[in-house]
């Protein structure tokens, strides 16, 4: 269903549009205070247009809703021919006999919880999109795409094939375990084991009621979630991938995005692990290879990949920080893959070219921008070296003497030898000095 809105109201109640608009049907929507106003608006020329099935908003050519992820995002409908006639007992015996214990490969992510998903014969999922991602994250995940999954058990009923996967949702008599029986000491009808079932359900349900089928052609309608073709795991892993993502896998290469499990598909358990922290962030960091032979450098968060750095010997680091995957897991499968994500760290002693590169900032401890009430205009700016003018030479022929920075003075006269010297005081003797 289309619902054709405009513009200028849009921009005053986008936010209660964009709710009923993905979770609640025209009817509601028209119930609503905000779709009132919006009914009741001029519309210029300017349309937004919401389709409340998919919940997408566009406004001309341009997409305003985010797309859904392509893991919770709407089947494909099969198209195989069904029988108009009515399932027999025979038939339905059949079919239970050839599908128990049958195992396949998981397509999508099956949620655990006791309701499952529903797929229609020939048709569409439910959930999808939002309330699929929802029922992931509430009730866990009981198998990813590329888990094995084995029909444990097949019931027909209601115009409906249930299926339980891996023992299903629901723990064994969970109606009988909360029964006991005795006097004056009761003991349990049926013993709890204790441990909480890790199974999924699946419901392939038909219009009109279940008709003459062979297993072929149940395994053929469930195919958009199981695949029961003989595989590999990592076969069945990429199969569920988009095809520059499942190349990069099959060719051992992790990308900045990837899972976990996409790097233990792609390269397998890594050599050696460390972990560290960068700032308040945590993160470990696989390494795969010894030199002389290429070593890879996988940094993860959480359970994303954030930085791959590869080193060759006698080559520059390439260093990839650029998420690659997040555009090719989405619905439209847009990669957002360019060149501006590669950085080539520089060896040795780094030179720079003065015609195109500016000289390097010297160390400071101050921080970036910062400034101190001493600073002035010239504060950091060396002058020019003055050297002392040399000072002349009083007597350029004289002899250099012990003290050459003390000028030389007159000399003193010389005693006559025809004169009688001074006499000279004589110190004290014993008898003067009694």
């Amino acid at each position: 269903m289309i619902l054709q809105l405009p513009y200028a109201t849009i921009r005053s109640s986008s936010h209660c549009i964009f709710q009923h608009a993905r979770r609640s049907s025209l009817r509601r929507l028209a119930l609503s205070g905000c779709a009132a106003i919006v009914l009741l608006a001029a519309a210029p020329a300017q349309v937004i247009t919401v389709d409340s099935h998919t919940g997408v908003v566009t406004s001309g050519t341009t997409t305003l809703a985010a797309p859904v992820d392509r893991r919770y995002r709407q089947v494909e409908p099969t198209h195989v021919p069904l029988s108009k006639s009515p399932l027999n007992a025979k038939t339905r015996l059949e079919l239970m006999r050839t599908l128990q214990a049958e195992q396949g490969f998981a397509m999508r992510p099956f949620p655990s919880g006791h309701k499952g998903l529903s797929l229609t014969a020939n048709g569409t999922l439910e959930p999808y999109g939002e309330a699929y991602l929802d029922m992931v994250s509430s009730m866990g995940i009981s198998a990813k795409p590329g888990d094995r999954v084995v029909l444990t058990d097949l019931k027909i009923a209601h115009g409906k094939i249930i299926i339980e996967l891996n023992g299903g949702p629901d723990p064994k008599h969970r109606f009988l375990r909360h029964i006991e029986i005795g006097g004056g000491s009761t003991t349990p009808l049926v013993r709890d084991d204790g441990q909480e079932p890790t199974g999924a359900r699946l419901t392939l349900a038909f219009e009109g009621g279940v008709p003459e089928l062979t297993a072929t052609e149940v395994k053929s309608l469930l195919a958009p979630l199981i695949s029961f073709d003989v595989k590999t795991p990592v076969e069945a892993f990429t199969d569920t991938l988009p095809a520059k993502l499942k190349d990069a896998i099959l060719g051992h290469h992790v990308l900045v995005g990837m899972s976990i499990d996409m790097v233990l598909f792609a390269k397998g358990q890594p050599e050696s692990k460390t972990h560290e922290m960068e700032g308040q962030m945590p993160f470990d960091e696989w390494i795969y290879g010894h030199p002389p032979q290429p070593v890879e450098f996988v940094r993860i968060n959480g359970n994303r990949v954030i930085r791959v750095e590869e080193a060759r010997v006698g080559e520059p680091p390439l260093i990839l920080t650029k998420n690659e995957v997040e555009g090719m897991m989405r619905s439209d499968g847009t990669p957002l893959i360019d060149d501006a994500h590669v950085n080539t760290a520089k060896m040795g002693d780094v030179e720079r070219d003065p015609d195109t590169e500016a000289p390097a900032v010297p160390p400071s401890l101050r921080n970036p921008g910062e400034k101190l009430p001493t600073d002035t205009a010239t504060t950091g700016v060396m002058k020019p070296v003055r050297f002392p003018a040399k000072k002349p030479d009083p007597l350029p022929d004289a002899q250099p003497s012990s003290s050459p920075d003390k000028p030389p003075t007159a000399a003193s006269p010389q005693p006559d030898a025809s004169q009688p010297a001074a006499a000279r005081p004589q110190p004290p003797s014993a008898n003067q000095s009694n």
